[in-house]
């Protein structure tokens, strides 16, 4: 780490490539010779237009996005998606979703706006510390998708395998994983990430979705940037898009291409993550709070044996150098959220400064 930097476990807005950084720092005064920052210049430009472009293009080839599925880019974040996935994929008025955690939670009570919500298998039964078994789902035949948080930020789980959806089009919301390893697109009718967790600053999602789900024959009262459509069309510049965030997010896909792809990242992430999981699997003091199968390798919740020594790790942390290990304020523990961008370095730091705590305080 240079500069000075911290290794910051944040789970969102977190940290980005320092390469990434370097580029975008050296470019802010003057973007390749157009005489302003990125943040300056229209959104109608034919500058901003190439970066727009070859941003799509190269998060295509990152995925292997197939040609019959659209790329935007929508300002908002994961709380504006809960509500568009529904007003624009419920045709029927029924949906159904899978209960993992906090954010499926969220989407689950959004939704539930727009329609009948049919909550086809749930984890709450053991806190959300594993993902329920969905090989067959009782999935009702007007069902018009099954929706499910991919990777749980707050409760730490993730898919190893994806839901039997008998045929219905599956929607995912894959925010804390996404680009962290291969994905086939084609197994999706919508994919959704907030950007602020994997790939870039916070306010923007980008958004996977399948053509033949873009509607012309929505409610006459959705707003017209609440439609997928509206978006598709334009090709994300109905309105002044998030421009700043479109040009770092296309940064760290050219970033990811240029080291190795989703597979390599993917083998990179599995390394870093069996520090910390090994760690925990033979500690006294620290225990994961999820199970095994169902271990996220992006968000790794785990407690002490009392909220104080909670705190009191936090703390010792913060002051040795690491920041945001507290778990989110609905769960409570500790969390240290390993994207991307945080090296294994980085992580088997933490797994030092947590084997002196303990050595110190078992």
């Amino acid at each position: 780490m240079k500069y000075g930097r911290s290794y910051n476990f944040s789970a969102g807005p977190a940290m980005m490539p320092e390469p990434v950084l370097e580029e975008i720092a050296a470019e802010m005064m003057n973007y390749r010779g157009s005489g302003m920052c990125v943040m300056e210049m229209s959104h109608r430009s034919k500058v901003f237009q190439q970066i727009r472009d070859e941003a799509e293009a190269d998060l295509r080839k990152l995925m292997g996005i197939p040609p019959e599925y659209k790329v935007l880019f929508v300002q908002g974040g994961g709380t504006l998606q809960f509500a568009m996935v529904p007003m624009n994929l419920m045709k029927n008025g029924t949906a159904c979703y899978v209960e993992t955690g906090a954010w499926s939670k969220k989407a689950i009570a959004e939704a539930k706006k727009y329609g009948d919500v049919r909550i086809v298998a749930s984890s709450a039964d053991r806190n959300y510390s594993y993902i329920p078994d969905c090989s067959d789902l009782e999935i009702p035949e007007d069902a018009d998708y099954v929706y499910i948080c991919e990777n749980e930020t707050i409760n730490g789980t993730t898919y190893s395998t994806l839901p039997d959806t008998k045929g219905k089009i599956l929607v995912a919301d894959q925010s804390s994983m996404f680009l962290s390893r291969p994905c086939d697109v084609s197994k999706y009718g919508l994919i959704w990430a907030g950007v602020q967790k994997n790939v870039g600053p916070a306010g923007m999602a980008v958004v996977i979705i399948r053509e033949d789900l873009l509607r012309d024959d929505l409610d006459p009262k959705t707003p017209v940037y609440m439609n997928y459509k509206t978006h598709a069309d334009a090709d994300s510049l109905y309105n002044t898009p998030n421009c700043w965030a479109i040009y770092c997010c296309g940064k760290v896909f050219k970033y990811l291409l240029d080291r190795g792809g989703l597979e390599a990242q993917a083998r990179r992430n599995e390394e870093k993550a069996a520090v910390l999981y090994d760690f925990l699997d033979q500690s006294r003091f620290f225990t994961g709070a999820v199970r095994k199968e169902d271990r996220s390798l992006m968000n790794v919740p785990f407690v002490t044996p009392s909220k104080e020594q909670d705190a009191d790790v936090v703390a010792a942390s913060k002051a040795a150098g690491f920041d945001n290990l507290k778990g989110h304020k609905s769960v409570g523990g500790l969390r240290a959220s390993i994207y991307n961008a945080m090296p294994k370095e980085g992580v088997e730091a933490l797994v030092a400064f947590l084997k002196k705590y303990e050595a110190e305080h078992a």
